[in-house]
C-alpha cells in the first residue's frame, strides 16, 4: 500500500475519489480532537466511515457494503496521524478497494490554511 502525501491528495480532490474520514463521528464534525491540532473538523469532501464500524465487518461484502462504491473505487482514507487511517486502507484493499492512506492526514491538514 502506498501512502499519499498532501500534494498529492490536493491534485487528487480535483479528480473522481473516494476521500474516507476513519476518526469517529465526534472527531469528523470537530466536536472533539486532539489539542495539538490548530482546528477541528473534516477535509471537505470527506465521507465518515469510523474505524471500529469497518472492523466490524465479517466479509468483504460487509466491508462494500458499509463504504457503498463499487470495487476498484480509489479511495484515500484518513485519521488524525495516519495509524488508523493505514489499517482501514489494508482492510478496504482486502476488500477490492484501489486504498491508499493519507499519512498525514488531520494532524497536517489541520495545519493548511481554511478552505
Amino acid at each position: 500500500m502506498e501512502d499519499v502525501t498532501l500534494a498529492e491528495l490536493r491534485a487528487l480532490l480535483e479528480e473522481e475519489i473516494l476521500l474516507l474520514d476513519v476518526r469517529s463521528r465526534h472527531e469528523f464534525e470537530g466536536l472533539a480532537g486532539a489539542h495539538c491540532d490548530p482546528r477541528q473538523g473534516h477535509i471537505p469532501g470527506a465521507v465518515n466511515v469510523p474505524l471500529d464500524r469497518i472492523l466490524e465487518c465479517r466479509s468483504v461484502e460487509d466491508v462494500r457494503a458499509l463504504v457503498g462504491a463499487p470495487v476498484g473505487t480509489e479511495i484515500v482514507a484518513y485519521c488524525h496521524s495516519g495509524s488508523r487511517s493505514r489499517f482501514a486502507a489494508q482492510v478496504l484493499g482486502e476488500a477490492g478497494y484501489r486504498a491508499r492512506n493519507y499519512v498525514g492526514s488531520w494532524h497536517e491538514w489541520s495545519r493548511t490554511v481554511a478552505e
